[in-house]
């Protein structure tokens, strides 16, 4: 078993780090048309869509410093942690006004904490990473992160019971995640992630049965799905990875609309079970 010293990890929580990029178009467009979208051709001053600033502040590292999973090798802003399972296991955000096309924008990075928990296959380590991100004309959100780490896939290691999702969509788009629709949002956010793309190292090495779609494409197709039934400005959201979606079946985003602009979204896959979870707020 690999053993964590987490007090060493611990010592990179207040770490900061400050990236600067420009909200250009092309990305808006490539994305648009990934999620199989008819927008109109952006333009400057128009408001980024809520997530799309994942498109910005991209994880450039050069190849020599890419660990054997396609992340880069561990230490630097994030900690070093010795598992080599790592997943995104959910966010938070706080959208106060909108980031705009054409516009230079700033992320501040901050090591918010760093948690050990014994978990049924061994340790879990979850890092907690704040984003502060400001648009030169006045956009302004805050994202929190959570990464989990986790040990190598052991021999027979089953899944978790799976949780069945709600019955009570309003709103339904079903998706077929196949491999081009990964590919692309992979380079879109130049993830080079091997569990996206790279089917034998996702079922030989990590012991998957297939590629796994990435956390933050359904989060989009879940905001995706939200905009496609109201203009509503979103004002919040959160989500939470409950069980990961493979390309080996079709999956569905679905919404609930409540009171007091609070709407329900969830992630569920072919057989109907909860995937990805999440809570918005729009107004």
């Amino acid at each position: 078993m690999t053993d964590v010293d987490i007090d060493h990890l611990r010592s990179w929580i207040g770490r900061q780090e400050t990236l600067e990029d420009v909200v250009t178009r092309v990305p808006i467009k490539a994305l648009s048309a990934t999620l199989d979208r008819d927008d109109p051709a952006p333009r400057d001053g128009d408001a980024l869509p809520p997530l799309w600033h994942w498109l910005y502040f991209l994880p450039i590292h050069r190849q020599s410093d890419i660990g054997p999973d396609g992340h880069p090798e561990r230490g630097g802003f994030l900690p070093p942690v010795p598992l080599p399972r790592r997943m995104w296991a959910g966010s938070r955000f706080d959208f106060r006004a909108p980031l705009k096309v054409g516009e230079t924008i700033k992320r501040v990075s901050t090591i918010a904490d760093v948690t050990m928990k014994s978990g049924r296959t061994g340790p879990l380590v979850f890092v907690l990473v704040r984003h502060e991100i400001t648009g030169a004309g006045g956009g302004s959100l805050t994202e929190e992160h959570d990464i989990v780490y986790r040990g190598p896939a052991l021999p027979g290691e089953a899944a978790p019971a799976p949780k069945p999702a709600p019955a009570t969509a309003a709103w339904r788009r079903d998706i077929s995640p196949d491999d081009v629709l990964l590919f692309r949002y992979s380079a879109l956010t130049f993830n080079g992630h091997r569990i996206h793309y790279d089917r034998r190292y996702v079922t030989e090495v990590e012991g998957y049965p297939g590629l796994i779609v990435h956390g933050p494409l359904i989060a989009t197709l879940l905001i995706d799905l939200l905009r496609r039934n109201t203009d509503a400005r979103v004002k919040s959201f959160t989500f939470r990875a409950m069980n990961p979606l493979f390309d080996i079946a079709p999956f569905a985003v679905c919404g609930a609309p409540g009171a007091d602009g609070k709407i329900s979204l969830w992630a569920q896959d072919a057989g109907g079970n909860l995937c990805m979870q999440a809570d918005a707020t729009v107004g």
